[in-house]
C-alpha cells in the first residue's frame, strides 16, 4: 500500500481529503492541532505547526513516501493600503515557505518512490484579479511558480507536482465569508455555476492527482472554481 503524507489534515479540505484516502493508503497526517476528527482517522498523526521549525518532529517516516499534499492555508483579506510587511510574510510563511520546507524534509523520500505526486494549493485570486486578495494571491502565485519550476526539475526523478486553484469553498477558514444564508446565496451568484464549492469537490481531485491514472500530468494549475478562473456569464 502507498505512503502518503497530508499536511493541514485537521480541517477543512486537508480532513476531508484525509476521510477519503485513509482507506486506500498508508496515511501520515500533519496539523497544528489534534481534533477528534483526525484521532478518528486511520493514519499516524504528527502536530507540527508549519510557522514554526518543528519539521525536526516529522520522524519515523517510512523511506518511501508516493505521495504528498500540502493543503495549510489562509484568508487575509484586507484593503492593499492596510497590509502591512508582516501580513505578507505570515502568508508567505504559511502558504510558501511551509511547503518548501516540507518538501525539502521529504524529497529524499518521494525520490525512493517509485514514482510519486506533490498536490499544493493556491487560489482562483492567483489567476483573476480581486480586490483585497493583494496578499494571499502575491503568496498563492508564488507557490505556483514554485510548483512549475519543481514539476520540471523533478520530472526526471518520476516525481509529478500539481497544483489544485479553488475559488470559495465552505470550509471552517472561510467561515467569517460564509456565515448568513445571504452572504452563502451572494458568492454563489458570483460562479458561473452558480454555487460555491465543498471539501468533497477538491478531495476528490487530489485523490485522482494521486493515483495512477493521473501519471501524464504534472506542472499543472488546475483550477476547482466553479467556472470563475475562465468563464463570464
Amino acid at each position: 500500500m502507498k505512503n502518503i503524507v497530508i499536511a493541514g489534515a485537521g480541517k477543512g479540505i486537508g480532513l476531508k481529503t484525509a476521510e477519503l484516502l485513509q482507506n486506500q493508503y498508508n496515511l501520515f497526517t500533519v496539523s497544528r492541532n489534534n481534533t477528534p476528527e483526525l484521532s478518528a482517522l486511520r493514519s499516524s498523526f504528527y502536530q507540527i505547526n508549519f510557522t514554526e521549525d518543528q519539521l525536526h518532529l516529522l520522524k519515523d517516516l517510512p523511506e518511501n513516501i508516493d505521495g504528498l499534499v500540502y493543503c495549510p492555508g489562509s484568508i487575509n483579506l484586507k484593503p492593499f493600503n492596510r497590509l502591512s510587511t508582516q501580513d505578507f510574510l505570515n502568508d508567505f510563511n504559511q502558504n510558501v515557505f511551509g511547503a518548501v520546507a516540507l518538501l525539502q524534509k521529504l524529497l529524499p523520500n518521494l525520490k525512493r518512490a517509485e514514482s510519486a505526486s506533490v498536490v499544493l494549493f493556491s487560489t482562483v485570486a492567483a489567476k483573476l484579479g480581486m480586490p483585497f486578495h493583494a496578499s494571499i494571491a502575491t503568496s498563492k502565485a508564488a507557490l505556483e511558480g514554485l510548483a512549475k519550476s519543481l514539476a520540471a526539475e523533478l520530472a526526471p526523478s518520476k516525481i509529478r507536482v500539481n497544483v489544485i486553484a479553488p475559488s470559495l469553498t465552505e470550509t471552517p477558514l472561510a467561515a467569517s465569508l460564509l456565515n448568513t444564508e445571504e452572504k452563502k446565496e451572494a458568492s454563489a451568484r458570483r460562479h458561473p455555476l452558480q454555487r460555491i464549492g465543498n471539501t468533497n469537490d477538491m478531495a476528490q481531485l487530489v485523490s485522482f492527482l494521486l493515483g495512477d491514472n493521473s501519471s501524464w500530468i504534472t506542472g499543472q494549475v488546475i483550477g476547482v472554481d466553479g467556472g470563475m478562473g475562465s468563464l463570464k456569464t
